[in-house]
């Protein structure tokens, strides 16, 4: 066979420029291949390289330690403990219900936490492990630890959970900790510092009532994370130290609180209701503040069961509610001390005398006393707690002044700059509020909006539409005692090791000294003299320098032609019992107000949780214990006496007084 050509140039040529097109068409795929490659390793080499460590190492967050809560001495009440847990990565497993198999016949599961699990997963990112069990035994965790690295994405490590070390002496002032819910993740997802997949950890908790919630962004601190080498299959293999970061913990808190004394006051109240409230007159440093009954904060920290937290929310005596800032009270007897200083300022004689018959009468009605006192001046009118006296003269000084040295004492307001949330203001009535008030309410529209001098005589001693909390009437207290500034009540003394300064300048309390020791007087004789109403109930026991001045209230709950009687059979309709009172009477450092919610008298039932807490108070002070371990000074008891006799202590005439004077508040 032979290959004849025709014409040799023609065809020379046709092959010519076809080499010449295959060689230019694979000169232009070189080049773009070269291209390519400059630009992937050259123009993009950076990014790649990070996409090739990306699938050789995992980056995992590690929540930080959140910062402990300390009392004023140091002592812990807040801090972390170890817990096992095991979670499951789900990044790194392709039948989730699979692997949650292989895990139960090691952790036996639910239906309700199968449930819960698939919930969790589903909700977060796959880059966020899900946590399948938290806080296991010891027993639990080795029996997983041991058969883990044959379950693909599950994990069996040691967290860190909150634990509050004294159960529910501090839970509504510290709060508690808890898993994130919906609304919050929506209010903290778009904050410009948000750490998405820190908030997403099963590890993460927040504060959610207190100071854990006030206090929550020093307390929370900042996220770290670990570089973990994984193989093709991303199984862990090795962890990178030098590429990991370590979290910075959070910072701690110290409040004012004492906790010894915090304590001794949830002794004391046992299973009675209410609230206490303890703080330094000078500095306003709250030494002691209780609500009860309360609650073991450590059951929200990983959940609680929704059948324990209805049997807390259902409970009558309300133990889930703060009744130091978010409960108000009539005030009932404790209240004279502001009516007594309106009086004064209104010009009358604090030795005009009033004969008490056991009541007074007005218009149509008569007022009620809850015994018979005969001639009662102002400081007697204390002593024995005569609604009579408050009655016949609270009308020549009027609402609106009896309103305004109540304010001034700190009575129906909420206190700027206290660190925890739920202050209710309470209500401090005078003739403009009924109007407003009477006016502009719905319910109120048909009733008249004109005071009337029978509501004075219900204000002047506590009732009516009087309403104030416990906070409220430490203040109350103090600020007595203090004499001289309008002292505001705090709870944080230190943030890390930067001491929180509180000594600004107090307003002053703008009421006469003069005035004053007259009702300090009155609250004296209370605690200290025969047939007071607290005296029985408020001796501390510390020797002769050591006394406290008080006063003792009961406040009405409904009408007793309602209840029946004044002891109601039924707890809910029960009068509340009352107790404020200063210390030591010559030279007050602390002022304490007790509220027994349901506790039928002040002087019988709120006066001894004051004396427990304030003898304990008195004990702790390094000053006073001088004086209680000391010689007897006569200079120091005489400024307290001479202040007493100065304004009447035996001058009670006996005249119209029963053989036994009934006990009263």
């Amino acid at each position: 066979m032979s290959i004849v050509f025709n014409d040799i140039n023609k065809s020379q040529g046709v092959f010519t420029r076809r080499a010449f097109l295959m060689g230019g068409l694979v000169a232009f795929g070189l080049f773009a291949l070269g291209g390519r490659l400059a630009q992937l390793q050259i123009l993009q080499g950076g990014k790649y390289t990070k996409m090739s460590a990306g699938n050789q190492f995992n980056f995992r967050v590690i929540p930080p330690p959140r910062g402990d809560i300390l009392d004023r001495n140091g002592k812990m009440i807040a801090g972390n403990r170890p817990s096992f847990r095991v979670m499951i990565e789900t990044n790194e497993v392709k039948d989730i219900n699979s692997t949650l198999d292989q895990v139960s016949y090691i952790l036996p599961q639910t239906v309700a936490m199968r449930r819960r699990i698939l919930r969790d997963i589903n909700q977060n990112k796959r880059s966020v492990p899900t946590l399948i069990a938290g806080d296991l035994s010891w027993e639990d965790f080795s029996k997983v630890s041991l058969y883990a690295a044959d379950i693909p994405g599950v994990v069996a490590d040691m967290d860190q959970l909150r634990a509050y070390y004294h159960g529910g002496a501090f839970s509504h002032v510290v709060g508690y900790v808890s898993k994130i819910n919906a609304t919050d993740m929506k209010i903290e997802e778009i904050k410009p510092d948000a750490d998405i997949n820190l908030l997403h950890h099963p590890s993460f908790r927040m504060g959610k009532q207190g100071i854990e919630k006030s206090y929550d962004n020093i307390l929370r601190g900042t996220a770290g994370g670990s570089k973990m080498e994984v193989d093709a299959g991303g199984k862990v293999v090795g962890e990178d130290g030098d590429g990991s970061i370590p979290p910075k913990p959070g910072t701690d808190v110290t409040l004012t609180l004492d906790l010894d004394i915090q304590n001794r006051a949830m002794e004391a109240f046992g299973t009675d209701s209410g609230s206490a409230v303890m703080m330094n007159i000078h500095t306003g440093e709250v030494i002691c503040m209780v609500s009860a009954p309360s609650f073991d904060p450590n059951l929200f920290v990983s959940g609680i069961p929704t059948k324990a937290y209805r049997l807390l929310a259902d409970y009558e005596r309300k133990p889930l509610l703060d009744k130091s800032v978010g409960s108000t009270f009539a005030p009932g007897s404790t209240f004279k001390m502001a009516t007594a200083l309106a009086i004064l300022d209104a010009g009358i004689d604090p030795e005009e005398q009033v004969f008490c018959r056991g009541g007074y009468q007005s218009g149509n009605r008569f007022f009620r006393c809850h015994g018979v006192h005969g001639s009662v001046n102002m400081r007697n009118a204390h002593k024995f707690s005569c609604d009579t006296y408050f009655y016949a003269m609270c009308n020549r000084a009027g609402v609106d002044r009896i309103a305004k040295f109540s304010r001034k004492l700190g009575l129906g307001q909420a206190f700027e700059g206290f660190e925890i949330a739920g202050q209710k203001k309470g209500l401090i009535p005078d003739e403009q509020w009924k109007r407003e008030w009477f006016n502009g309410s719905s319910r109120a529209r048909h009733l008249d909006p004109k005071w009337h001098p029978g509501e004075t005589l219900s204000v002047a001693i506590g009732q009516g539409y009087v309403n104030v909390s416990p906070l409220q009437l430490a203040v109350y207290a103090a600020r007595i005692a203090n004499g001289m500034k309008a002292v505001e009540p705090h709870l944080v003394r230190k943030v890390g090791d930067k001491v929180i300064d509180h000594t600004r300048e107090y307003a002053d309390l703008g009421i006469p000294k003069a005035h004053l020791d007259i009702v300090r007087g009155g609250m004296w004789a209370v605690s200290n003299e025969p047939g007071g109403t607290g005296r029985t109930n408020s001796q501390l026991d510390l020797g002769p320098n050591i006394q406290i001045s008080g006063k003792t209230g009961t406040a009405q709950v409904r009408g007793y032609d309602k209840a029946g009687t004044r002891k109601a059979a039924e707890w809910k309709n029960k009068d509340h019992g009352l107790f404020v009172c200063f210390g030591p009477s010559d030279a007050p450092k602390y002022a304490c107000a007790v509220v027994v919610e349901h506790g039928v008298a002040g002087g019988r039932f709120a006066a001894p949780k004051a004396r427990e807490i304030m003898r304990l108070a008195m004990i702790k002070d390094p000053e006073i214990q001088k004086r209680i371990v000391g010689p007897v000074s006569t200079a120091l008891d005489k400024a307290a006496l001479e202040r007493g006799e100065a304004a009447g202590a035996s001058d009670m005439p006996n005249e119209g007084l029963p053989a036994e004077t009934p006990p009263g508040d």
